[in-house]
């Protein structure tokens, strides 16, 4: 009877631990959509993991950044236990978000957190670039983002900017040196993006400048030596 009765007890605790978290769960991300900055912090304080997931594998953080929920960011990026790194189902990250967005100060404050500016993959400066967010390309930049890294076709952020972004992308990208001559898994160059999408003036600006490289002359040794 004894052992029944401990038994009994153990099971009410952990009931009541579950349907408490499952409260937790639904209030925690009622308010990251309601930007109820308040409410997520009470409940980080109170124990609740802001790292959760929500039924479609998508963090608080991610979800402020979609909806937008400024507050919420704000808080969810400050708290300490946040990971600001954790990726949505389809590889993006808070940085890559913001990057894309144009949300300056939420890029100034990931970095802040030391947000991860390269990864495998698609990158903060792939998305910064695809939507021409000058300042936050040369923000990435600064911070030592891999100019010519490679989506996993093999697309690099320069394709991205002669495709989809603005002259102004483009340029910058060249004059911080991104490789003209690389080429996606189809065989396409930056130059053939341009031509796709019907942008005359960004192709004409990347073949100048690739033309310049390769016309650059080459460093020799003064006396033999370096």
């Amino acid at each position: 009877m004894k052992n029944y009765f401990k038994k009994s007890i153990y099971l009410i605790v952990v009931a009541a631990s579950f349907a408490t978290h499952a409260g937790s769960f639904e209030d925690f991300f009622r308010a990251v959509r309601g930007d109820n900055a308040s409410g997520v912090r009470n409940l980080i304080q109170r124990g609740f993991d802001p790292n959760t997931r929500d039924e479609h594998g998508q963090t608080g953080l991610l979800i402020a950044l979609r909806e937008p929920s400024p507050k919420v960011i704000k808080v969810l990026i400050e708290a300490p236990q946040t990971d600001v790194d954790i990726a949505s189902p389809k590889d993006e990250t808070p940085l890559m978000l913001a990057a894309i967005k144009g949300q300056q100060d939420v890029v100034d404050q990931l970095l802040k957190r030391d947000a991860a500016v390269n990864k495998t993959g698609w990158t903060p400066l792939h998305y910064a670039a695809t939507s021409g967010q000058i300042a936050i390309m040369k923000t990435l930049l600064e911070n030592f983002a891999f100019i010519d890294a490679q989506s996993p076709n093999g697309t690099t952020p320069l394709m991205m900017a002669a495709m989809y972004g603005s002259n102004d992308a483009v340029k910058l990208l060249l004059d911080e040196g991104a490789d003209t001559t690389m080429k996606n898994q189809l065989g396409m160059t930056a130059v053939d993006f341009a031509n796709k999408a019907n942008r005359s003036e960004a192709a004409s600006m990347i073949a100048a400048a690739a033309n310049a490289r390769a016309n650059a002359p080459k460093a020799v040794p003064k006396d033999g030596k370096w």
